[in-house]
């Protein structure tokens, strides 16, 4: 087994925006959507989960969680759908982070491939995982949305943190400076900040 994919979830309902298509938004003249995809460009297959604008400039699979507005576990399921069995690891990613960089993934994939966890994720300074800016080994995710779903008899509206309490996970510091990689657009504020920071 080998390989690296992604999968990126673009769903949701962006309600604090408005119901905005919050990952065409742009960023410094580019849409976080692009940004995301462009830090995990050497993954195969890259998966989409919900819309994607007609001229995205780069070629990806696309899917939808079922049923539809299902939330984020059912989507990471759907988008996993799609990855092959053979591939050892999959980024699992929010479609809203602008300063995801593909140094970001590469710390995450080294420590996956150190450790004997079955997903990376990043920790914030409060102290929060960071559940959808991680690295995991495909088998594992796998199983861990397979058990959550036989547990609730099914994914819709599973919360994220009922698939942490399936995986081992290490915790990953990001110690660099500027933006975290982790950092998401949920607001209009984030936005604006996200705007300045990209200056």
């Amino acid at each position: 087994m080998g390989g690296f994919a992604a999968v990126v979830l673009a769903g949701g309902a962006a309600r604090r925006m408005g119901g905005a298509d919050k990952p065409t938004l742009p960023v410094a003249g580019q849409s976080m959507l692009t940004r995301v995809l462009a830090a995990v460009h050497d993954a195969d297959p890259r998966v989409v989960v919900g819309r994607v604008p007609a001229d995205l400039p780069v070629s990806v699979h696309v899917t939808r969680e079922e049923p539809p507005g299902g939330g984020p576990v059912a989507a990471a399921a759907a988008g996993l759908a799609l990855v092959p069995d053979s591939v050892a690891f999959t980024a699992l990613l929010a479609a809203d982070l602008p300063f995801l960089t593909g140094e970001a993934i590469d710390v995450l994939r080294l420590t996956m491939e150190s450790a004997p966890m079955e997903g990376a994720v990043y920790r914030d300074a409060e102290g929060h995982l960071q559940v959808l800016c991680g690295v995991w080994r495909t088998k594992a995710l796998r199983a861990a949305l397979d058990r959550l779903a036989e547990e609730r008899g099914g994914l819709d509206g599973a919360p994220v943190r009922a698939l942490l309490e399936k995986v081992r996970v290490a915790e990953v510091s990001w110690r660099r400076p500027g933006p975290p990689p982790w950092f998401d657009c949920d607001t209009d504020d984030d936005l604006r900040t996200a705007e300045e920071w990209a200056r």
